[in-house]
């Protein structure tokens, strides 16, 4: 049997927990964090369960001292007050948390991913990645792709998250790649479901909720026949929400709700509907801050950010510029058909030079037009019309915030589009409904 070890000092909770757990596996207790590090030393477990807030020694530290003598997920039980603290124990590789109360059948559920989860933790660290691939420009998977020492931590980290079920918050500014990551979370995660993906600014409010939660027939004028929501198209994958911070706080409350029961109420519905969805979220804004000044609901934000994952902007990882460059040149030319076999001197050295407020997804639309307009064998600097895009830099990025280094590439493409909106948002790459959403929302066009 399955060795679960329970680390509580209220004796009704060890023994419930002794009840719900025994009918599977073998239930071990300790009273204490000391008792529970003396156990560890001497026996090796399948999972461990402890309390967050115990006399003597907490949770987390024991959790820390814990972690020299066993590779067990831990699975921290806590009450809404000391939520903060369980976020920072999945930080530091925590499996998971339980809020009380919580019901027999969350505990029965969790515990088993978190014994399959070890399982599997033990059996990748005997391999190499085996959907991973190592080439003399970087490492690849799929179409992600990733050459600095910062990216390749950034990915042993998210290796260790994606056979959780845990929510994971992803901030960085656009076009760092947030939805490849989401991407290769839920590949690398082992769920059997799609990966859904829905971007939360490029849906009009008024329809939003429909869209994630489905609706019935007649629920309002027009919902001819029912619909599935993305909520449930998702069972048994992943969704991702993409510019989470635009959501409105009434919309905000239901999606807490689902991520907490579990289920979703489509509008017009007489039952609410059981999904088993792992959700990941993305914003290119300060979650916290707007915390801070209320337009996030905290109680969501410590939800979504129980895995926070913050990607660099390509400014930050300059050594990742020329092989990224190099990847793209061979990509489109293959796509195009033509034969190009590299950058001028001129041509890189003002790729290296120029700052990439757009990030990835600029350099990407860089090259892809340089390939389509080269004129020779090689692209030139000219080839690469960057004088056009350059723009006036603040004193220090550093003191740039987010939006402003948005707004200066939005401002800059317009001006290069003569204007035309679906012009900049193509020379982007960028969808035309979310193109239009950030320059109205940054205050460009009226």
């Amino acid at each position: 049997m399955k060795k679960v070890l329970v680390v509580d000092d209220d004796p009704r909770m060890q023994e419930a927990l002794r009840e719900v757990l025994s009918r599977k596996y073998a239930v071990f207790i300790a009273p204490d964090g000391i008792s529970g590090l003396d156990i560890l030393k001497k026996s090796s477990f399948d999972v461990v369960i402890t309390d967050l807030k115990m006399p003597g020694m907490s949770g987390l530290e024991f959790f820390k001292k814990a972690k020299r003598y066993t590779n067990a997920p831990f699975i921290f039980i806590t009450a809404y007050g000391t939520v903060p603290t369980a976020v920072e124990a999945m930080k530091e590789g925590a499996f998971d948390f339980i809020l009380k109360p919580f019901p027999v059948e969350l505990v029965e559920s969790v515990v088993a991913k978190a014994i399959k989860y070890g399982a599997k933790v033990a059996s990748t660290k005997k391999e190499d990645r085996s959907q991973s691939k190592t080439s003399s420009i970087g490492r690849t998977f799929g179409q992600f792709v990733w050459f600095s020492e910062k990216m390749e931590r950034i990915i042993r980290h998210l290796d260790k998250v994606a056979p959780s079920t845990a929510t994971v918050l992803i901030e960085g500014e656009s076009g760092t790649g947030k939805e490849l990551v989401a991407r290769y979370i839920h590949q690398r995660s082992g769920r059997k479901g799609p990966f859904v993906a829905v971007n939360c600014a490029a849906i009009p409010e008024g329809l939003l909720e429909s869209e994630l939660f489905g609706y019935e027939r007649g629920a309002f004028t027009g919902a001819a026949s029912s619909k599935e929501g993305k909520f449930e198209l998702a069972h048994k994958g992943t969704l991702f929400l993409d510019e989470i911070g635009e959501m409105s706080p009434a919309l905000q409350a239901k999606l807490l709700r689902v991520l907490q029961e579990k289920e979703v109420d489509r509008l017009g519905g007489k039952a609410p509907k059981k999904v088993d969805v792992r959700v990941i979220a993305a914003t290119n804004r300060d979650l916290r801050k707007l915390v801070d000044e209320g337009e996030f609901r905290e109680d969501l934000y410590y939800r979504l950010a129980v895995i926070p994952i913050k990607l660099p902007p390509l400014r930050e990882r300059k050594e990742e510029i020329i092989p990224l460059a190099e990847h793209f040149l061979k990509k489109y030319s293959q796509e195009y058909k033509r034969e190009i076999s590299g950058f001028t001197e001129d041509a890189l050295r003002e790729l290296e030079e120029y700052h990439w407020p757009g990030n990835v997804r600029e350099l990407e639309n860089v090259v892809e037009r340089a390939v389509i307009l080269c004129e020779g064998d090689v692209i030139t600097k000219e080839d690469l019309f960057i004088e056009q895009r350059k723009e006036r830099k603040p004193k220090s990025f550093e003191d740039a915030s987010v939006d402003e280094l948005e707004k200066m590439l939005l401002e800059r493409v317009l001006e290069e589009a003569g204007g035309d909106p679906k012009k900049a948002a193509l020379i982007l790459g960028m969808d035309p409904e979310i193109f239009a959403y950030k320059v109205k929302r940054l205050g460009l066009l009226e």
